[in-house]
């Protein structure tokens, strides 16, 4: 059975702060949403969002934060120092952070089994924020800030960033501007490219290790006469499937994507991992009598038996609301994929090879085995994303904003198969260099002590939302 499949998934996306690092309050409220915005099932639920009016004139625009595939308080602090404070404060704008439907408090239903997750996919949550942009009426804002009459601009980091893309071009006459940060536009079954770009901008001598373990292991598993041994070595001796352990072994990886510029938000893990792994070197181990292997793997075997030490596969069955990874894991199995694979054959890897599709996908019927109303499909159904404009995704503005270590940018426009496109005022396309995973929606109290490629960015993106404002006209005067 998969035991790790769930760990890596439910981390996709690099967390967010959970406080304001001033203490800034900003008020809940909630917005009756319907169940199903196509068919009238009679069922509602609350869809919780957050306000900040500090920088509020009338006359300003709507900055509205996705909150994306995590409970929104995550997001406040985007309204206390981030892109939605800053925008807000150069536009005299309204801030709000709207929570995703089945995460957090806005969640329609009782369980999460298969059949209640079925209203879980991109229409129904487009529509709420359409539904919401087109009719919410702010507590203690007399004006009427709909959209269209008010100029909204949409901004998403990540899952949200696409869904911040997704906004633009599905409902362009509610979303006047949009900014997608690491906007994963482009929904894919196999997802080999997120290991190489961590093998691509990795530390070098971490990388070399990383290589250095898994050809080794690769090797090792594939003998009966070792298999025993090498899972001996990561203290894994009683998993019956080479499957299972090369999983675990791409598990450190992931915390690549957590590297923040800010010392706040960033984390160390992946620090602490090439730290465990030391410097290449030619040294050797013997683990079993004949069966030796380089000191890298030792030491990879190391961290694993320290930090990965305890699975519970009972963890795939259990339905109840507080089993919160099967909302993204679920959104993974019907329609964006992200499965992560190996590479193809004759291709560098920092992943071993057994690593392959068949494999990755088990997680999906485990956990949702086939409804009364609804089954999984055998794979997730990637058009229905890519149908949206995937990697050639454009309209005027909207921004595009990736970062050029970021794992995710295989799957974003900024991908390298991706046709290249102008940067303009009308549909920016900015590429932060040395930056991983949605950059720019964090920032300080006090921006000039931000690096230089976080306030360019954040520089740039005042310029092109003030510019695509100053030619706001409302549909009334439209029509004059």
């Amino acid at each position: 059975m998969r035991i790790t499949l769930t760990l890596a998934l439910t981390a996709l996306f690099a967390p967010a702060h959970a406080l304001s690092p001033s203490g800034a309050h900003f008020p809940q409220f909630n917005f009756s949403q319907p169940l199903d915005h196509f068919t009238d099932t009679g069922v509602t639920f609350n869809q919780r969002y957050w306000v900040s009016d500090r920088h509020y004139k009338p006359g300003g625009p709507v900055i509205v934060l996705d909150g994306g595939e995590t409970s929104g308080t995550g997001r406040l602090v985007y309204m206390d120092t981030g892109i939605v404070d800053i925008l807000t404060n150069a536009t005299g704008g309204l801030g709000v952070v709207l929570e995703h439907r089945y995460y957090g408090a806005s969640i329609p239903v009782q369980n999460f089994t298969t059949d209640s997750m079925r209203w879980l996919n991109i229409e129904q949550a487009l529509a709420d924020s359409a539904n919401f942009m087109a009719n919410v009426k702010f507590p203690n804002i007399t004006e009427d800030l709909t959209a269209p009459g008010t100029p909204w601009i949409y901004y998403g980091g990540s899952y949200a960033g696409a869904r911040s893309a997704h906004m633009k071009v599905v409902y362009p006459d509610l979303v006047y501007g949009a900014i997608a940060s690491s906007g994963v536009t482009y929904a894919t079954v196999e997802d080999w490219q997120y290991y190489d770009i961590i093998r691509q901008f990795g530390p070098s001598d971490c990388i070399q290790q990383v290589e250095t373990t898994i050809l080794e292991v690769d090797e090792l598993l594939s003998d009966p006469k070792t298999v025993k041994s090498i899972k001996a070595l990561f203290g894994l001796g009683n998993l019956t499937h080479a499957e299972d352990f090369a999983s675990l072994l791409s598990n450190p990886l992931g915390s690549w994507q957590d590297k923040n510029w800010d010392p706040a938000v960033n984390s160390d893990s992946f620090a602490n991992f090439c730290a465990a792994l030391g410097e290449p070197s030619s040294g050797s181990t013997e683990i079993a009598p004949g069966v030796r292997v380089n000191n890298a793997t030792v030491a990879y075997a190391a961290y694993i038996n320290r930090c990965f030490s305890s699975f519970d596969p009972s963890q795939f069955q259990a339905t109840d609301l507080s089993q919160t990874w099967r909302a993204w894991q679920f959104q993974v199995c019907t329609q964006f994929g992200f499965l992560f694979t190996a590479p193809p054959a004759g291709h560098p890897r920092i992943v071993s090879k057994f690593n392959t599709l068949d494999y990755a996908a088990m997680v999906c019927k485990f956990a949702y085995p086939p409804g009364d109303f609804f089954t999984v499909p055998p794979l997730p159904n990637v058009s229905t994303v890519n149908a949206l404009g995937g990697l050639n995704i454009a309209a005027d503005r909207l921004a595009i904003v990736d970062g050029q270590d970021d794992p995710w940018r295989p799957n974003t426009p900024h991908a390298d198969i991706a046709k290249p496109r102008p940067d303009t005022p009308l549909r920016p396309f900015k590429l932060i260099p040395s930056a991983v995973h949605h950059y720019d929606e964090n920032g300080l109290a006090n921006h000039t002590a931000e690096p230089a490629n976080i306030q360019a960015i954040h520089q740039q993106e005042v310029e092109f939302v003030t510019a695509w404002l100053k030619d706001f006209k409302p549909p009334s005067a439209k029509s004059v």
